[in-house]
């Protein structure tokens, strides 16, 4: 509706131009003449003023409204220009701006067919880096189907040293397995394992056969630097 007023209103002010306004089938036949000869930006118009360019195009041409400072006026063109898209109708053909951030061109408002320059097409919309599961193919910006892996499992267990006690703070590690393959060797899979830092349930062992062995273990250590350390000493002659 406000589309039509605002036709009807650039028709009015061409007709102001003149002293009185022609016959419409007349008004016509100079428009469409105009189209073709004394204003070059009415080619392909069926509507068009002097003064705002084309209100309405010819079938199958698209009407895009192109803003310079203050200015605006109406173009017809076959194809519409990057960061619009054609959409259709029974009463006129419009080029409608795309929605979809870094877009460069797209086939609806919300479906873009390609992004600006650093960042990559995935399902319609533009990444700076690829979800999760999916890898940037550099020769075509787009995101490629990557590898699939599984959920995570639970934590493990909190251990240093293959053992539950005797420190007090030890690692514990979650894994997840490859689902699905890549297609290409060249995509790199997410990681499959991760560990981070726990404390100890129980930081001395219990006495028994592992705790009497932790015990000799650390009396050898304690015995291997002594003797580490007599031998490394400097020799001191008595006085």
């Amino acid at each position: 509706m406000q589309f039509r007023l605002f036709s009807f209103a650039l028709i009015v002010l061409n007709c102001m131009e003149y002293s009185n306004c022609q016959a419409p089938s007349y008004r016509w036949r100079r428009n469409k003449r105009a189209s073709y000869g004394a204003y070059p930006i009415c080619k392909g118009c069926s509507v068009c003023s002097r003064d705002n360019g084309c209100v309405n195009c010819q079938p199958k041409l698209f009407l895009f409204l192109r803003r310079e400072r203050m200015r605006q006026y109406g173009e017809c063109l076959h194809d519409c220009p990057a960061g619009y898209y054609g959409m259709r109708s029974p009463e006129i053909n419009m080029c409608s701006r795309c929605r979809i951030d870094n877009c460069e061109s797209c086939f609806s408002k919300d479906f873009c067919t390609k992004c600006k320059s650093g960042f990559y097409l995935h399902k319609g919309r533009c990444f700076d880096k690829c979800p999760e599961g999916f890898a940037p193919l550099e020769d075509t910006m787009e995101c490629g189907e990557g590898c699939e892996v599984g959920q995570w499992s639970e934590w493990g267990a909190c251990t240093r040293r293959n053992k539950t006690c005797g420190y007090k703070w030890g690692l514990e590690t979650r894994t997840r397995h490859i689902v699905k393959k890549p297609p290409k060797d060249t995509i790199p899979c997410p990681t499959i394992a991760e560990s981070r830092m726990c404390k100890m349930a129980m930081r001395h062992c219990r006495r028994g056969k592992e705790g009497n062995e932790e015990k000799r273990r650390r009396i050898r250590e304690k015995k291997h630097l002594v003797i580490i350390s007599v031998i490394g000493s400097p020799y001191r002659p008595e006085s």
